[in-house]
């Protein structure tokens, strides 16, 4: 299947993003990396997966900034293209979020997409 993605664009990752990531491996003791994956599902056909990591798998996008990492599986990094990490924290909660040029709409929740 043919989304007509462009790999050429590698996602971005603000220094708010990083900074958050840097703050909670200090807090941990030990560096984590956040591991960001979309995979099917959701309300609106894709979601986004956003976890902590020991580290990087052979394949994976590694994004560097402020001595912190943000990993992509190789799945996931065409969905991802052109895409910008970022860290909110709002009224609502404090979150990773996507601003994802790829998706043509979104749920209310922010994690779930389609294309």
């Amino acid at each position: 299947m043919d989304l007509g993605l462009d790999l050429a664009l590698p996602p971005k990752v603000t220094p708010r993003a990083f900074a958050r990531l840097a703050e909670i491996a200090e807090a941990d003791g030990s560096p984590k990396c956040l591991r960001v994956a979309v995979e099917g599902g959701g309300c609106s056909g894709f979601q986004y997966e956003i976890d902590l990591a020991e580290g990087p798998e052979a394949d994976d996008m590694v994004l560097e900034g402020e001595g912190q990492k943000v990993l992509i599986d190789p799945v996931s990094a065409p969905f991802l293209s052109g895409a910008t990490i970022d860290f909110a924290d709002e009224l609502i909660g404090a979150r990773f979020v996507i601003d994802n040029p790829n998706a043509t709409s979104s749920c209310g929740c922010g994690t779930s997409f389609s294309m």
